[in-house]
């Protein structure tokens, strides 16, 4: 035993040595190349896998530290907060991106340094939210489905294929929702007949109203991991983004995804650098190498989102397209709706969320 102790103490040396050195090593190459030895990365949970980063200071001697968030708006109370001083690159959606603009919390990207934002397929390029991608390139695409635990709903005799469906009292305390109220406002506004981009007044109380009769049969809200709960059997539905129940549907073989008859609600999540950021170079070198094919692959492993890199596609698992959650059908898509910026009616949507989570 007590040789068997000291080979492991030995080892155990040599592992720190060599992990010394190694770090040594990617902090000289940051040097040698006149990097930063570190950038801050804002992202939502569950959104860029550690192999990728790890890949990244492998290759430039450049350190990414992440920190998450759980909602578009979580994000910007935290930068209106003074974060644009805090981090380099944070990954908004697209209906945000230009009231990061107007309140000068992001600045314009050099695209002579993005090469690689030709991988990207034109169908997300120069989009109305930022014409010639002047402040953002895209990362990934999400839709949110509708992800049933189809055992469970065969014993509570339910069919769902509307929103409307979820009001149904045998669901009660069987649904998770994602923590983000543009979409649980949105989905009550679909079920209505209504655009998820609403601005009047009167239809965004509509909504709360079906919210409230939906209330009853909310088990949690979540917007880190609402797949958690599908997985393990405690809820029969979830209103998810479509990586949650790709990845729900790989766990748990009872899960499948459904595509209500109203349109469902996509998003477009992009790269910016924030206005305070003191490593621009470093960012942009950042967001350049994330939009390399192989390196585009290695994200769609880990976390199945609409992946808009058209370079990538080829690399794609075969889990991956055959998932339909993942590979979205492109009548979905076509059938989707993108939410939008709704201007000063923000405020409707900020009440009526306060007053139904409370």
């Amino acid at each position: 035993m007590k040789k068997i102790k000291s080979v492991i103490v030995f080892s155990s040396i040599i592992t720190l040595l060599l992990t010394g050195f190694t770090g040594c090593g990617s902090k000289d190459i940051a040097s040698k190349n006149g990097y930063a030895k570190e950038i801050h990365l804002y992202n939502w949970t569950e959104y860029m896998p550690d192999s990728v980063l790890k890949e990244f200071e492998k290759k430039y001697g450049i350190k990414v530290v992440q920190s998450t968030y759980s909602s578009n708006e979580e994000m910007m109370a935290k930068l209106i907060a003074g974060g644009t001083s805090q981090y380099d690159i944070a990954v908004p959606s697209n209906y945000f991106i230009k009231a990061l603009r107007d309140k000068k919390l992001i600045q314009p990207i050099d695209k002579s340094k993005i090469t690689n934002l030709s991988n990207i397929s034109s169908n997300f390029l120069d989009q109305d939210f930022d014409k010639g991608n002047k402040y953002s390139v895209p990362y990934m695409m999400s839709m949110c489905v509708i992800a049933v635990n189809k055992k469970k709903l065969s014993e509570l005799g339910v069919t769902i294929n509307s929103y409307n469906d979820l009001l149904n009292p045998k669901l009660k305390e069987n649904i998770v929702l994602p923590d983000d109220q543009r979409e649980c406002i949105g989905i009550a506004l679909k079920a209505l007949g209504y655009t998820e981009n609403e601005t009047d007044k009167a239809k965004i109380n509509e909504a709360a109203e079906w919210l409230n009769k939906l209330k009853p049969n909310v088990k949690a809200y979540d917007g880190d991991s609402p797949k958690t709960l599908l997985i393990s059997n405690e809820v029969a539905v979830g209103v998810v983004w479509n990586a949650e129940a790709a990845l729900a549907m790989r766990e748990n073989e009872d899960i499948e995804v459904i595509f209500p008859e109203e349109s469902s609600s996509m998003s477009l999540d992009s790269f910016v650098i924030l206005a305070g950021s003191k490593h621009k170079k470093e960012a942009e070198l950042f967001i350049n190498f994330v939009l390399q094919p192989k390196i585009s692959k290695m994200i769609s492993d880990v976390y199945p989102y609409s992946n808009p890199n058209e370079a990538a596609k080829s690399l794609l698992s075969k889990e991956y397209i055959d998932n339909p959650a993942s590979n979205l059908p492109e009548s979905e898509i076509k059938k989707g709706e993108f939410l939008q910026d709704v201007g000063d009616s923000i405020k409707y949507y900020d009440s009526v969320w306060t007053k139904f989570k409370n």
